[in-house]
């Protein structure tokens, strides 16, 4: 609660100290649209679009499992030329496929169907997103729009605000696709700190949410990795085995840390290691965890208990 008796749910989750750990949603595709007007609370699925092409972006995202976030630049100016659409796919190997167009018309989304089945270009650059829902979530609004405006007098061709990513009390929230990483917690410097040593492939664990093709298990046993040995690229860890039992998680998490951090065996020249990772889950007690959600519910927590190199 601020003084003005509103509740905040940001600001009510700092002071809880919530874990953001193993909060990114599991997912490997994402259509953009970008939208220059009201966003709806919804996003979306709010939009008076024209039916029959509504449906059938509706139906392709389904079936490819994509999430579907409108998206704007930062500020209030018109940006010139048609608004654009886009399919970004996270690539286990680094070759991430994108699919760019533009659209005038309602009809021009259907372009996005046979995009979401079809490979689309290999490489391009990375894109920011800020959700910055205000209608959604007045914390997405509050934190996020200064955040977008940092990062994109640093990157303007990179950065979009967007619509709901998902923890809302997590806010400012940042995801890069489609490389799939979403952080948490930021404000306006900590995400310049964050973003520019992403794009120089260093992911540190300090805001990160969690890797959007592993489970929450998974995205938590990597982090304590990040956390143990230091930032490292987005493919410089993989998750080679998870095993469940009664206590929770036990994952075995492969790679190359930076610098001597362990000695491994050696692959391409350079020492692999492996670390094992004992992952607990908990849940929290009833409390209201968005900011426009009426009702109390508790959340899942994944805590990492034990990191060993194997």
């Amino acid at each position: 609660m601020t003084t003005t008796g509103r509740f905040f749910c940001a600001d009510a989750a700092r002071t809880r100290g919530d874990s953001i750990v193993g909060t990114a949603p599991h997912g490997t595709a994402w259509v953009l649209i970008e939208y220059r007007g009201g966003w709806p609370a919804d996003g979306f699925d709010g939009l008076d679009l024209e039916p029959a092409t509504k449906a059938l972006v509706f139906a392709a995202a389904r079936a490819a499992r994509a999430r579907v976030l409108l998206v704007r630049r930062h500020g209030r100016t018109m940006p010139q030329g048609p608004p654009r659409w886009a399919v970004l796919r996270y690539d286990a190997t680094g070759a991430h496929r994108q699919h760019w167009g533009t659209w005038g018309r309602d009809e021009d989304l259907a372009q996005i169907a046979p995009a979401l089945t079809t490979p689309g270009e290999p490489g391009g650059r990375p894109v920011v997103l800020v959700c910055a829902h205000g209608l959604h979530d007045a914390c997405c609004a509050v934190r996020g729009r200064p955040v977008a405006r940092a990062l994109s007098e640093r990157r303007p061709d990179l950065v979009w605000e967007c619509t709901h990513v998902g923890g809302d009390r997590f806010a400012a929230n940042v995801v890069v696709v489609p490389d799939g990483v979403y952080y948490g917690n930021l404000d306006a410097g900590s995400a310049v700190t964050v973003v520019e040593e992403h794009l120089a492939g260093r992911i540190g664990a300090e805001h990160l949410r969690g890797y959007t093709d592993l489970f929450p298990p998974q995205q938590a046993a990597v982090a304590a990795v990040l956390d143990r040995f230091g930032p490292a690229g987005r493919h410089d860890y993989a998750v080679a085995r998870t095993f469940r039992d009664d206590d929770g998680w036990r994952i075995r998490v492969t790679g190359r840390p930076p610098g001597p951090a362990a000695v491994g065996k050696e692959v391409g020249g350079e020492a692999e290691i492996a670390i094992d990772v004992e992952v607990r889950a908990r849940r929290t007690p009833q409390r209201q965890l968005t900011c426009r959600g009426p009702a109390t519910s508790s959340a899942v927590v994944y805590e990492a208990v034990s990191v060993r190199q194997g």
